[in-house]
């Protein structure tokens, strides 16, 4: 789908680097590696220690809002960065009935803490499993949490995808966009650790570093400084290979000077698995960011966090266009073209 006539208003961002976008972008631009930290599952005979880079602590980050007090990690993340797109102005417009803002939530382990720590107690003892958590255990939880946190009453939807899911929960923010369905979109990304998700992520290559934060676009119809100029349908994996998406992506979003643009791509530093990726855009002539490489692997959010980084590097004059890529593990490729 064309995403002429769109732009993204707000950003905000939940990562490793810290809260908040200057955070983010800070990290990048030092390039430095952050301080892992141990996540442990511990065993009848001894203990599985798996190293991860965390969102640091601050409990003065989360927003003041009453469902967020029992939350897990996952829901406090995004209700961060959806505060900081959308700023006090407009969640009070919209808690006021004055703005249609949408939401579309994009995951892929989703609610894996409280999902964990239920069915440990469901096992365990069920007469004694806490009904408290069970509804945090659904994928909507957090989006639900965010549509009561700005008051909302328009769509809202939760999209359970790869990596790659992002750009689709993009494109369909742009439908109801463009069919008036809403004044604005919200198209947020979450993902919080736990031993499960890690240590699984750890079974498709030793080297990666898993990870957690999350990432919110703010988008609406006009005229700004951050257009939406391209924004294809994800091509999925099922309809070509992994390698040939990539290539098919690469030369949807050819076009502009690359000189001047900058592109945002996911690959993370393990050629086996950026390899599909790379090659595709071997022929890029312009900067280049791979936040992952920084941030690990935070699986939902990455992809999140590099249109993030992308439209700040717009707004920072850092770059006249920006494009940000990322192949999904095992449904799809995506990306789009900003500026």
């Amino acid at each position: 789908m064309s995403g002429s006539g769109l732009v993204i208003s707000g950003i905000g961002a939940v990562s490793p680097a810290g809260w908040g976008v200057p955070a983010l972008m800070a990290s990048l631009a030092a390039g430095d590696a952050l301080r892992t930290s141990e996540i442990e599952r511990p065993l009848e005979d001894g203990v599985v220690r798996t190293q991860v880079l965390k969102v640091p602590a601050d409990p003065t980050a989360t927003p003041k809002f009453a469902r967020l007090r029992r939350t897990s990690p996952i829901s406090k993340f995004a209700a961060a960065a959806v505060a900081e797109a959308l700023g006090p102005d407009r969640i009070a417009a919209s808690v006021a009935g004055d703005l249609r803002i949408g939401v579309i939530f994009t995951l892929t382990n989703g609610c894996v803490n409280y999902s964990n720590r239920f069915f440990g107690e469901a096992l365990a003892n069920p007469a004694v499993a806490s009904p408290i958590l069970f509804p945090e255990t659904v994928f909507n939880a957090p989006s639900s949490h965010i549509s009561a946190m700005i008051g909302g009453r328009s769509p809202n939807d939760t999209l359970v995808t790869d990596g790659a899911g992002f750009f689709s929960g993009l494109d369909l923010a742009a439908e109801w966009l463009l069919r008036g369905d809403v004044d604005g979109c919200l198209v947020v990304a979450s993902e919080e650790i736990d031993w499960l998700s890690a240590e699984a992520l750890l079974l498709y290559s030793r080297h990666y570093v898993p990870s957690e934060g999350a990432a919110a676009v703010y988008l609406e119809r006009g005229d700004g400084p951050v257009r939406l100029l391209k924004l294809p349908d994800p091509i999925p994996f099922s309809a070509v290979s992994r390698t040939q998406a990539a290539r098919n992506l690469r030369e949807i979003l050819r076009g502009g000077n690359e000189e001047t643009s900058l592109l945002v791509d996911g690959t993370i530093g393990i050629p086996r698995i950026d390899r599909a990726e790379s090659d595709a855009w071997q022929d890029w002539s312009g900067a280049r960011l791979s936040p992952r490489r920084i941030l690990g692997e935070s699986m939902g959010a990455s992809a999140a966090l590099q249109v993030v980084v992308a439209a700040a590097s717009i707004r920072s004059g850092t770059c006249q266009q920006a494009v940000a890529t990322a192949l999904g593990g095992n449904q799809q490729a995506g990306g789009l073209v900003i500026g």
